[in-house]
């Protein structure tokens, strides 16, 4: 809500029309990816789920229906997932 016009555009026009196939693929270190299934903003077949299919070995978790905000709603569990796979 304090962001920006023009960098809020920006940023979705970056992440709507940037194909990050080729750069995904080359992960080569640990990659979790974090998601709430109940994100309005980002459909999750275009972001987790495709991400989570082009990083080798990459951990997916979704969290029942977290928004797209779930760093602040769910910051326990995503915390405590955060912690175990730095751990790992």
């Amino acid at each position: 809500m304090q962001a920006g016009r023009k960098n809020t555009f920006d940023c979705i026009k970056a992440f709507s029309e940037t194909d990050f196939t080729k750069d995904l693929k080359k992960f080569d270190v640990p990659t979790l990816i974090l998601y709430g299934n109940g994100d309005q903003i980002v459909p999750i077949g275009a972001a987790a789920l495709r991400s989570a299919k082009l990083i080798k070995d990459a951990i997916l978790k979704i969290y029942a229906d977290a928004p797209h905000g779930l760093t602040y709603t769910h910051k326990d569990p995503l915390n405590a997932d955060l912690l175990a796979f730095l751990k790992t």
